[in-house]
C-alpha cells in the first residue's frame, strides 16, 4: 500500500514539474532555505531572542500551612478549593491534610477533586470514586483495602503537613462512654449478689443455731 502511493506520488510529481522525485525535493528545500534567510532581514532580532523564564508569569508561592486543630467534618468543606485563597485540605482516617501544592490533581477539574474538603478514607482504600464512599467510616473493609489504605496514609504522611483532625460526634463519644457505664452496672449487680448471698447465709446460720438450741433444750427435758 505505502510502495504503491510513493510510486503515485512519484509520477504525480514528474508530470506536474518535469522533474525527478529527488530534484524535486532539493528545489523545495532551497527554497525553504532561502525563506528562512530572507525573513530574518525583516525581523528584529529580539523577536528572534528565545524567552526566558522571567517572562513567563511565575506561579504565587503557596503560603505556608495553617494548624487548623479539631474541626468538624462540616467545617472542612469548606476547604474543598471552591476558594482559592483557602488551603486545599483532605483528611485520611481522621487526620487532615494540606494538599494545596496538589492542587492540579485535588482542586476543581482535577482527577480526584471530589476528595478534597472530606475524610475520604473509605473510597481511597476501595479506590472508588462513589459519592457512598466519601466517608471516614471504614467497617468492613478486607485486608487488601486496609493495606490500600495504609499506603495512602503513609504517602500523604510522607509528603503533606498535617493540620488538624476531624472532630468525632457525639454518637461516637457515647459508644465510648457505654463500657464504662455497663462495667459500672456490673460490678453494682455483684456487689448486690454479694451482699444477698451474705445475708442467706446469715439467716441459714441463725436457723441452725436456733435449732442447736431448740434440740439441747429438749434433751435437758428428757
Amino acid at each position: 500500500m505505502v510502495v504503491e502511493l510513493w510510486e503515485t506520488v512519484k509520477e504525480t510529481i514528474t508530470a506536474y514539474t518535469g522533474l525527478s522525485p529527488a530534484a524535486f525535493f532539493t528545489v523545495l528545500a532551497l527554497a525553504f532555505a532561502v525563506y528562512q534567510v530572507v525573513s530574518g532581514f525583516f525581523v528584529s532580532p529580539e523577536e528572534h531572542r528565545p524567552r526566558s523564564t522571567e517572562d513567563y508569569p511565575q506561579p504565587e508561592p503557596l503560603p505556608p500551612p495553617v494548624q487548623l486543630g479539631e474541626i468538624t467534618e462540616e467545617e472542612l468543606k469548606q476547604y474543598d478549593g471552591s476558594d482559592s485563597k483557602k488551603p486545599l485540605l483532605m483528611a485520611i482516617k481522621g487526620q487532615i491534610y494540606d494538599v494545596s501544592q496538589s492542587r492540579m490533581f485535588y482542586g476543581p477539574g482535577g482527577p480526584y477533586a471530589l476528595f478534597a474538603g472530606k475524610d475520604a478514607s473509605r473510597a481511597l482504600a476501595k479506590m472508588s470514586f462513589e459519592e457512598t464512599d466519601l466517608t471516614g467510616d471504614i467497617s468492613g473493609l478486607g485486608p487488601f483495602e486496609l493495606d490500600a489504605l495504609q499506603d495512602w496514609e503513609y504517602k500523604f504522611m510522607s509528603k503533606y503537613v498535617k493540620v488538624g483532625t476531624i472532630q468525632k460526634n457525639d454518637g461516637e463519644c457515647k459508644e465510648s462512654a457505654e463500657p464504662s457505664t455497663n462495667t459500672g452496672q456490673e460490678a453494682s449487680a455483684e456487689v448486690a449478689h454479694g451482699e444477698t448471698s451474705r445475708s442467706i447465709e446469715e439467716k441459714t446460720e441463725e436457723t441452725t443455731e436456733k435449732k442447736d438450741v431448740a434440740n439441747g433444750d429438749a434433751a435437758k427435758e428428757d
